[in-house]
């Protein structure tokens, strides 16, 4: 088996006082899609933003690409091929569409590739072509969440982390960012997606990690999860 993209070993992590992770251990292969579930306050944010480096690991080991970037700042992490669509968007106001998407470009410096990229989330999600002079914070919700999305590929890269794909969007909406995810890992891209949609989660991805209370209680191949007997009683109310 190939090496892991992402490992976490013993991670810890909280806000001053309060800790939110307790002993975080999970694996990210290359071009997988990978899903956190779990009820809200688990910790799934908590834990897209330690290893993005927004938050500092209180102890434990985060090695992308077997180099450790646990407590490295946001950039570094980004440097190193890691891309964080937040929860709730974060679009700038008074920038277009086409403006936010070029932002998660702005440490490139290959001009002709960042225009193929744009030229490739603009076929992910046409909307955004039509709508690229407009004020990003004007769209609709899902199209903002397209936006969001399409600012992560910008950076080109290696792992893209997506914190609540669905959150308070249309079903019909959710099947249109679930496609374009579906292609984007077709293409090779490997995806690490936090979902309180369970079913949703399961239907995304190859392997998916329960998180209770800042701990993975549960972890396996998504499809054999979704079958689960005792999953489905906690998780998918059938």
């Amino acid at each position: 088996m190939a090496e892991p993209l992402l490992s976490l070993e013993g991670v810890t992590a909280g806000y001053g006082q309060i800790q939110v992770l307790w002993g975080m251990d999970l694996v990210v292969y290359p071009g997988e899609v990978v899903a956190l579930v779990g009820s809200n306050g688990a910790g799934k944010s908590t834990l897209l933003r330690t290893i993005s480096g927004l938050l500092r690991p209180n102890s434990g080991s985060i090695r992308f690409d077997g180099a450790n970037i646990g407590g490295e700042r946001p950039d570094i992490a980004l440097k190193a091929g890691i891309a964080h669509v937040p929860e709730g968007r974060r679009l700038f106001r008074g920038l277009t569409v086409r403006d936010n998407l070029m932002l998660g470009a702005y440490l490139r410096a290959d001009k002709s590739e960042i225009a193929r990229d744009l030229e490739w989330v603009f076929e992910l999600f046409p909307i955004l072509r039509e709508r690229q002079r407009q004020d990003a914070t004007t769209l609709s919700g899902g199209e903002q969440q397209m936006c969001a999305v399409g600012r992560g590929i910008m950076s080109r890269p290696r792992l893209l982390m997506i914190d609540e794909l669905s959150l308070g969007l249309s079903p019909r909406m959710v099947e249109h960012l679930g496609e374009a995810l579906i292609a984007l890992n077709k293409a090779g891209q490997t995806i690490l997606l936090v979902e309180q949609d369970v079913m949703t989660a399961f239907d995304l991805s190859h392997r998916a990690y329960i998180i209770e209370n800042g701990r993975v209680a549960r972890g396996g191949i998504s499809a054999e999860l979704a079958k689960d007997p005792t999953v489905s009683e906690a998780y998918l109310s059938i």
